[in-house]
């Protein structure tokens, strides 16, 4: 098993262009460092006011906020029932070439009605315009964002909510809003070796592989790779930072169940929980002084001690199960391009570019996180008929969109077709709720199920009006 940093061939590392063909590696950490900092940055009372101190976020008023919390605040809303988005975003920091680009965007909601989170990633590579300043914009990638709120001497013309220590966040959530359509309470900002310093100090925390893991083209920090690869067993063991972070990052690891994006998000979630757990564990309690050195300088947020302390009193007595996590990909609503006609950018750029120019259909996704529990206690099984003219593939993406939401679907079906959508409950009345939920979604009609439609569910045909929304057309 891995045990030591990482070292490799010395060489000069060239500045990376964020057009250039991405180290996907590096996506995956800021994820996994929020969830646990969240709840790790209040295990110690003398030190939590010294570290808000430092990111300058504690004020008189804060105290205040505490007893009475204003309409509007995140407490308030955490209290009555509304809900709540902060954006979580990872960056290389001062080991990278690129330091401010934001590799990791995650949206983090949620709600406190149903007592549910919703973990959603926003891929880095995703092409948007940034509006920075009165009648300036740029079209980049979305993780460019957060770099030119950083950078105050090359982006003249920044209002001033985009300049500061806190311009690259708020520039961010503005961004990421825009192509959201939420409204973010706050951000996180860390760099990745606040990842290492945290998992180090909480004395390391347990990994869990299913499968070895043996990646003999793992990025060394000089632009090469390391010598001999990183190897790690199957079976749950105790690593360091170091450590968490090769399984994070890896991509390349000679095991399929590995190498996949699948399997790369399973070993992230798993790192998050052991974060988390260990983070809220009664031992880490004497950690917290460690804690709040590794984060005082790669830490980067507006919220305060009372938010700090509403979000971790919420989701700290949250079951797993009430945690969903989903990442926007090529599967969904987005489609990689390079060196391919039809891109949204250069052609020799890879990029991500929107199905939906307009980002309707990704709006309305993030509307819809939280599904009525009474719809999804139907447990209805739900088929995808794709009728539509030209969007070959839209069953299966749609699929995608619904899995995550709690909802059981069924292998989607290509059929004739037609101009209409139309929802039909072939249970004979057992799914009422489900079909008006689908329904209200995609914009069609609960009608009666038509001679030779055969299932035992519910059956959503998309037809071209819903592919023309589909695609922003």
């Amino acid at each position: 098993m891995s045990s030591q940093p990482a070292t490799g061939r010395a060489g000069v590392r060239p500045r990376r262009s964020q057009y250039a063909p991405r180290r996907p590696w590096r996506g995956a950490l800021g994820a996994l460092l929020v969830g646990g900092i969240l709840v790790g940055v209040l295990l110690g009372a003398l030190r939590v006011a010294d570290f808000l101190q430092g990111v300058g976020n504690l004020s008189p008023g804060t105290i205040a906020k505490q007893v009475d919390p204003p309409a509007g605040s995140i407490p308030y809303k955490l209290q009555h029932g509304q809900q709540v988005n902060v954006l979580l975003l990872g960056y290389g920091g001062a080991e990278n070439d690129a330091p401010y680009l934001t590799d990791t965007l995650m949206v983090l909601s949620i709600d406190s009605a149903s007592h549910r989170v919703m973990q959603v990633s926003v891929p880095r590579d995703l092409m948007v315009d940034i509006d920075y300043g009165a009648g300036k914009s740029t079209f980049q990638k979305i993780n460019v964002a957060y770099s030119i709120g950083a950078d105050d001497g090359s982006w003249p013309g920044k209002k001033s909510e985009y300049r500061g220590k806190q311009g690259g966040g708020h520039l961010a959530e503005a961004t990421v809003s825009k192509v959201t359509g939420l409204q973010f309470d706050g951000f996180v900002a860390v760099d990745f070796k606040a990842f290492r310093d945290v998992v180090n100090a909480l004395g390391g925390v347990q990994a869990c592989l299913d499968t070895p893991l043996d990646d003999n083209q793992y990025p060394d920090y000089h632009n090469g790779y390391i010598k001999g690869g990183i190897h790690f067993p199957a079976g749950c063991y105790m690593v360091n930072g170091e450590q968490a972070l090769e399984i994070a990052r890896s991509r390349k690891a000679i095991e399929p169940e590995q190498a996949s994006d699948f399997g790369r998000a399973r070993r992230q979630q798993m790192l998050l929980n052991s974060i988390r757990k260990k983070a809220t564990s009664v031992n880490a309690v004497g950690r917290a002084p460690q804690l709040m050195d590794a984060l005082q300088k790669n830490f980067v947020s507006n919220l305060d001690l009372t938010d700090i302390n509403a979000l971790y009193n919420f989701t700290a007595r949250l079951p797993d199960t009430s945690v969903g996590h989903f990442g926007i990909t090529q599967d969904d609503l987005v489609q990689r391009f390079y060196m391919q006609r039809g891109t949204c950018a250069d052609f020799y750029a890879d990029v991500l570019c929107p199905l939906d120019p307009s980002f309707a259909t990704m709006r309305a996704f993030f509307a819809n996180l939280f599904v009525d529990a009474k719809v999804v206690a139907e447990k209805a099984p739900v088929r995808i008929d794709n009728a539509s003219l030209g969007v070959e593939d839209l069953g299966q993406r749609v699929e995608n969109l619904l899995k995550p939401l709690g909802f059981e679907v069924e292998t989607p079906i290509r059929r004739r077709a037609q101009t209409t959508s139309y929802v039909y409950d072939l249970s004979g009345g057992k799914f009422p709720k489900t079909a008006q939920w689908l329904a209200t979604y995609f914009g069609a009609t609960v009608a009666t199920p038509p001679p030779g439609l055969t299932g035992d569910g519910v059956v959503v045909v998309l037809g071209r009006d819903y592919a023309m929304k589909w695609t922003g057309q």
